[in-house]
């Protein structure tokens, strides 16, 4: 399959600067688990400040998820998402009509009722694996659909990190869940790539892949990448504290902006911002 590059943005939304330099995508977790922030925003309130607080901050999007990803979470059904996300989206779509809304979810019901109720983009970290139907859900709202790479699921992804050579698999992983979109009806102009950093990876393989950005971001797809406080930054800098992260997570989004990544996904959006700011000075 040969990939194309995203010309049409008719189909959008996509934010004003897309692709013009690296943007930021503010995470709210809806979660009482998730690995870092779990808890702090389960109330639609809660969350509605926090959306605030990022687009002041910045953000250029806002990505909300209300089931936990991280390794080792228990899965909960499409009707408890929807009862911890749709409060919460509402909220944010009301008192932000014009701000670009992401859903992160890999099912079909909750990506379906989450663009009925105003979501722009759907970010799956399972890029249709996991519940193939959500390419029919994303093929008929023509919105636009991160394409994520992971192996297994959440009690598995641990045990399916074993590479020969782990950046020719993941691009070949990502080709194939992108062919199968297509396949489905997905158009090419409305992909985007993660590669998926701490997703049945172990620290090395996050990395390598870092280090291979470059060669990734010639895919012609956007590339978004979710650095943000994760395990490989605590184990490169010897900090447990996933909040005392900041200063790893920046500098994996300065090699961002150099290798022209269109979009960071972070929890720490007003020094994430300042951080780009200050790079893309360095790389014109």
């Amino acid at each position: 399959m040969q990939e194309l590059p995203i010309t049409d943005l008719s189909k959008g939304p996509w934010p004003n600067q897309w692709l013009e330099k690296t943007l930021v995508m503010g995470v709210i977790n809806i979660t009482p688990d998730s690995f870092s922030d779990g808890g702090l925003f389960l109330d639609a309130e809660k969350a509605l400040q926090q959306a605030q607080s990022h687009l002041e901050a910045g953000a250029d999007v806002l990505d909300i998820g209300a089931q936990s990803t991280r390794p080792g979470a228990s899965s909960i059904s499409t009707e408890e998402e929807l009862n911890r996300l749709i409060p919460a989206l509402k909220a944010i779509r009301r008192s932000f009509p014009k701000v670009i809304i992401s859903v992160d979810t890999f099912l079909s019901g909750v990506a379906e009722a989450a663009l009925k109720e105003g979501a722009d983009w759907i970010n799956d970290v399972s890029g249709g694996s996991h519940d193939v139907n959500i390419l029919s859900v994303i093929s008929d709202a023509q919105c636009p659909y991160v394409i994520m790479h992971s192996r297994g699921n959440s009690k598995t992804m641990n045990q399916l990190a074993n590479y020969k050579d782990i950046y020719k698999e993941l691009y070949n992983e990502l080709l194939i869940k992108t062919e199968t979109a297509i396949q489905k009806g997905v158009s090419s102009s409305q992909i985007i790539w993660d590669p998926g950093l701490g997703f049945a990876k172990n620290t090395e393989h996050n990395l390598i892949i870092l280090r291979r950005l470059k060669d990734l971001c010639k895919s012609k797809f956007p590339i978004l990448v979710g650095p943000s406080r994760k395990r490989f930054i605590g184990d490169v800098l010897k900090e447990p504290n996933m909040n005392e992260r900041i200063w790893g997570t920046s500098a994996v989004v300065c090699k961002c902006v150099e290798t022209k990544v269109a979009l960071v996904r972070v929890h720490d959006v007003g020094p994430i911002y300042k951080t780009i700011s200050m790079a893309n000075k360095l790389w014109l």
